[in-house]
């Protein structure tokens, strides 16, 4: 009977119920993959010189990591466990393949600039661990939430940094002038602003990922205590 009961309480649970909001809105800052798990860091530093790459990356994984847990969910009761984590590779690896081959259809140049970074989603420990912690004891509805969820915690990183690395090393965003023309010595650059060549290297990702964990920390007391 109490079976009964759990699964009726369940069918009529709100689909964005306060719990399943949650799952969409605790990654993004109390539990963020980036700030707080120290998850998918690589991509953090490698793709952010430019913020529409950090916007593609972020999309990217967000297709991938909702599509794959709702797959996973749906398999949960028939895949062997001796083998979960093949069949969980094959699945992002798929969803990839997909990602790649609409990049270099729609938006080659990115693709190119992208490189190998989106073939390494399948190796991000972010997607992995949404498939092993949540996926594989819950149904879909709840795992594509919790993919989106996730997903946009990671993106969100990757769009702050992207946006200050790109407008302090280069002057622009999204690849036009918002600081004046360094050449032409407009805007900023008349007042004898230069561009933070440092911005554009990987260790600068890493500080403003810093910068970022330091202040989220600082304004969540609980976060330092635990």
């Amino acid at each position: 009977m109490a079976e009964v009961a759990e699964k009726e309480a369940k069918q009529k649970e709100p689909l964005f119920s306060k719990k399943n909001k949650g799952l969409m809105t605790d990654p993004l800052f109390d539990n963020n993959p980036i700030t707080i798990q120290v998850l998918g860091i690589c991509s953090a530093l490698a793709i952010t010189a430019q913020l529409k790459a950090s916007i593609v990356m972020a999309l990217a994984v967000m297709f991938v990591l909702a599509m794959g847990n709702v797959v996973i969910s749906l398999m949960r009761n028939i895949i062997p466990s001796k083998i979960r984590i093949i069949v969980q590779l094959v699945v992002v690896a798929a969803l990839v393949i997909v990602v790649d081959l609409t990049l270099k259809a729609f938006a080659y140049e990115l693709s190119k600039q992208l490189s190998v970074f989106v073939g390494l989603i399948i190796t991000n420990c972010i997607i992995m661990g949404r498939f092993e912690a949540f996926a594989l004891g819950n149904g879909p509805w709840k795992s594509f939430l919790d993919g989106i969820g996730n997903a946009a915690g990671y993106g969100l990183i990757l769009i702050i940094v992207g946006f200050f690395r790109e407008l302090l090393g280069s002057g622009t965003l999204l690849g036009f002038k918002v600081l004046g023309d360094p050449i032409e010595k407009t805007g900023l650059y008349a007042l004898g602003y230069e561009n933070n060549g440092f911005m554009l290297l990987a260790p600068m990702a890493l500080i403003t990922v810093g910068v970022i964990i330091w202040i989220q920390r600082s304004r969540n007391k609980s976060l330092i205590e635990s």
